[in-house]
């Protein structure tokens, strides 16, 4: 079994600490606030992680998960691929390209896995597979979100992990393609009306989901959309609160009944693929802590195996590449609960 430490403990991280610690591993978690209900078998370090403890942080890991807001988790990313020979599974959620620091990862025999998450990552292995399948794609898209079961009379919403990262994702311009060109959009742009399966109409708007897609797949278009309650965008825009008002209207309410919803649509003129992946949490956790988290894990104990081996920083495509790994990582989430349906047309 496999040393580990995971870098923040929110919804998201809590998961996979308790997920890994589940699997036999030895499961150490830093965080800043005071964590409660975990396994008295994991390790807790309350601090903030900063780069002068660092490294006596993650000392002794065989693998690090960084599971701490984009803020910051880009941040510490140089420090810990300049540790020899160390695995990083990467959830930080930020602007900024993790393969920036390829090279440097390369040096050291370190290598990084970014964005493993649901979307970007699961839906990401979803598309690479496709291409692999199909060949050259006229059309990918995609819709993710995760909301609660019922809307309310407020922002019928709530943040399955951190709200100022939400608030990076609806302000920060959203990269996509058209008509096989690059180009940059406003985030929150091209709203539009979508049925989810189960919930009935909901609104779906861009965001800068797509990102490393862009380098990786082979299509005319590539659209990310996040999907909320109608009405939750327009208040929004209104403008009338702070970030930390925002912050505070958008606290996750485990007692509140949620669902994720992540779908994926892909053509390339000839055939069209579809996913539908849907959850509504278990065990006390949150649909979105288990659809992110269990890929979380998954590449975390495929690093821990030694089965990617392969040095430098890469995007959740590598997945998608192996069908072994993406068959193993799909069979874990059925396993554990979560609905994927797929679907193909001629």
């Amino acid at each position: 079994m496999a040393r580990i430490c995971v870098l923040g403990g929110g919804l998201v991280g809590r998961f996979v600490a308790c997920i890994l610690h589940d699997r036999k591993h030895t499961v150490r978690v830093v965080d800043a606030a005071s964590l409660t209900n975990l396994p008295a078998e994991i390790e807790v370090i309350e601090a903030h992680v900063d780069l002068d403890s660092l490294s006596e942080m993650v000392q002794g890991s065989d693998v690090v998960v960084n599971c701490l807001p984009g803020r910051i988790g880009h941040v510490v990313r140089p420090a810990l691929l300049s540790i020899d020979g160390l695995s990083v599974a990467d959830l930080a959620f930020t602007s900024e390209d993790p393969r920036e620091y390829d090279a440097l990862a390369k040096n050291h025999g370190s290598r990084l896995i970014y964005d493993v998450g649901i979307a970007p990552g699961l839906s990401n292995a979803l598309l690479m597979s496709a291409q692999c399948e199909m060949g050259s794609l006229s059309s990918a898209k995609i819709w993710v979100g995760g909301n609660p079961q019922e809307p309310d009379d407020e922002w019928s919403y709530m943040a399955p992990f951190s709200p100022s990262d939400v608030i990076e994702e609806y302000t920060r311009p959203a990269r996509v393609r058209r008509n096989g060109q690059n180009v940059i959009e406003a985030a929150l742009s091209e709203r539009h009306p979508v049925t989810v399966p189960g919930y009935g109409q909901m609104e779906a708007f861009l965001t800068d989901g797509v990102r490393s897609l862009l380098d990786t797949i082979d299509s005319e278009e590539l659209l990310e959309y996040t999907v909320r309650w109608p009405g939750h965008i327009n208040r929004y825009l209104s403008g009338n609160d702070s970030e930390e008002e925002l912050i505070e209207a958008w606290k996750f309410d485990s007692d509140r009944p949620e669902f994720t919803w992540l779908a994926i649509e892909v053509s390339n003129g000839d055939v069209q693929q579809r996913w539908d992946i849907i959850d509504e949490g278990k065990d006390g956790w949150s649909s979105m802590a288990r659809t992110t988290g269990l890929v979380t894990v998954e590449v975390t104990e495929m690093l821990a195996e030694g089965i990617i081996t392969e040095c430098g920083v890469m995007p959740p495509e590598i997945l998608g590449r192996d069908s072994k790994l993406l068959h193993r990582l799909i069979g874990t989430m059925k396993q554990e609960g979560v609905v994927i349906h797929s679907s193909s047309d001629m």
